[in-house]
């Protein structure tokens, strides 16, 4: 027998993996015994053969699956590797790009939890000061105050369905709102203008993309549908009666849901608000 052969079991030892992983290896023809005993018909493998074992392990890292790594090694091609590695560096950047989205959906989702948590009463007016916000907006093609539920359910469909068709992130529709353009709401007209979902900065860049300016909000929270439009009066009236300025649209935002609780229609957390301005007395 020659020397410096190895056993499978060995093989596997010396490279800290496992028998079936060889025995894989062996049928897809990536990595075969180099030598049969002609008396036991025990195959074994060369000790040399560890540098074809260390490639397939170093091309696994890489990310490559064994189909991949099975056809360039029998083609030997380094144009090939190098294509193929191409396509998976951008995968790769792809998935980094997902789970940066999939991170601040989580983030975003824990700061609505404890916001809800920590939320003034249903129905209490406050001040509250708002960092900017980006928007994904686009118009409301029907007014939902008008008629119920339904009707707001068909429009928020509409903004699922404009994101799915521009092949846009899922997970930002889950932390919508709606708006009312700033003269509509100083007359008390229930119009709504626009239907939006909150975005962040691995959004893409689009022409849809608005900013909510940062600043002093009049804020009202509601955890139901029905209660929208009387809370925002009471709004209104809270800001009349301390003579804030409207600065902007009335805003009415779904910071979370809690539909696991409600099998019928959506249990939705809103806050309602307002951008004010106001003249400092000195």
């Amino acid at each position: 027998m020659r020397h410096n052969l190895l056993s499978i079991g060995q093989m596997a030892k010396l490279n800290h993996t496992t028998v079936p992983t060889l025995r894989l290896y062996d049928r897809l023809g990536l990595l075969r015994p180099c030598y049969t005993d002609p008396a036991t018909s025990y195959r074994y493998y060369d000790i040399k053969q560890n540098a074809r074992y260390d490639m397939i392990r170093y091309m696994k890292e890489l990310g490559m699956g064994l189909t991949e790594i099975q056809t360039v090694l029998s083609k030997e091609d380094v144009q090939l590797i190098e294509s193929i590695l191409i396509k998976k560096r951008e995968h790769i950047f792809a998935e980094i790009r997902r789970l940066r989205v999939q991170r601040d959906a989580v983030t975003r989702a824990i700061s609505n939890i404890e916001h809800y948590r920590k939320a003034p009463t249903e129905g209490v007016t406050s001040l509250e000061y708002i960092d900017q916000r980006k928007i994904y907006a686009i118009p409301a093609r029907k007014n939902f105050y008008e008629h119920d539920i339904d009707s707001y359910e068909e429009v928020l469909s509409d903004l699922r369905s404009h994101m799915t068709e521009r092949e846009l992130p899922q997970v930002y529709y889950y932390n919508v709102g709606t708006s009312i353009k700033e003269a509509d709401f100083l007359a008390q007209k229930f119009v709504a203008a626009d239907l939006f979902a909150f975005v962040d900065e691995h959004f893409p860049p689009l022409p849809e993309i608005r900013a909510l300016e940062s600043g002093m909000y009049a804020c009202i929270y509601t955890d139901s549908y029905d209660e929208e439009i009387p809370c925002a009066k009471k709004l209104l009236e809270f800001c009349r009666a301390n003579e804030y300025q409207i600065s902007g649209d009335y805003i009415c935002e779904i910071l979370t849901e809690f539909n696991v609780f409600n099998k019928e229609q959506r249990s939705m957390f809103m806050r309602l608000q307002v951008p004010v301005s106001f003249e400092i007395k000195i």
